[in-house]
């Protein structure tokens, strides 16, 4: 493999720093990913992060980006896939068996994701956009593992913001429910731990991405 040019180091250099996000035109990240420094996310909206080889240029050579705060979860525009939190006051996408399609291939995504942007390539592990988008990317594991959201009608998981740093608040409707949420959020690599509100005594589990 040749090394990398001048250019294509200032390029990785300004990479963002928690997710490994490339910034440049068509032609120099098509470059990057030539040289198997970088990679296309197959899904919308098609951005471009550095491999575990481009890590490794990054840590070995280029300065760093100073680092940014990771983005406060957010809907997803609409036509863009948003995994079912439980507290919606809207429907969110299709039901049946397209919103199962879109659902396996969100999961199936954000696998490829961790691959490709975790410095070892492990799939069991949480990567940092997990780690920014903290909501999604709980409800996401609890959907694409067969939990049911809380929705109009019926009772199921929902998921919030916790004030606990990098941690949501997962609740559901029955005990049973709430251990197998435990159960499909740690099969995602979180971790969990049970907690009980100060009145009343309601039982809730605080969640956060792995890191080891």
């Amino acid at each position: 493999m040749k090394p990398p040019t001048a250019a294509q180091r200032r390029i990785i250099a300004a990479a963002e720093p928690e997710t490994g996000r490339l910034s440049g035109t068509e032609a120099q990240l098509t470059g990057l990913v030539r040289a198997r420094l970088a990679f296309r996310h197959p899904r919308p909206p098609h951005a471009y992060f550095l491999t575990p080889a481009g890590h490794r240029v990054r840590e070995e050579g280029a300065t760093p980006a100073a680092p940014e705060p990771p983005p406060a979860p957010a809907p997803a525009p609409s036509g863009v896939f948003a995994a079912r939190t439980g507290t919606e006051t809207a429907p969110v996408g299709p039901e049946g068996p397209s919103r199962a399609r879109e659902v396996r291939g969100a999961w199936e995504g954000l696998i490829e994701l961790r691959r490709m942007t975790n410095t070892d390539g492990s799939r069991e592990r949480p990567c940092a956009w997990e780690r920014g988008h903290l909501v999604q990317a709980a409800a996401l594991a609890l959907e694409a593992t067969g939990c049911e959201p809380a929705g109009a009608g019926h009772d199921g998981y929902r998921v919030a913001p916790s004030p606990q740093p990098e941690a949501v608040t997962v609740r559901a409707s029955t005990p049973t429910d709430l251990r197998a949420c435990v159960a499909a959020l740690e099969r995602a690599g979180w971790q969990t731990s049970e907690h009980a509100e100060a009145r009343g005594g309601a039982r809730y589990v605080l969640a956060s991405p792995r890191r080891t």
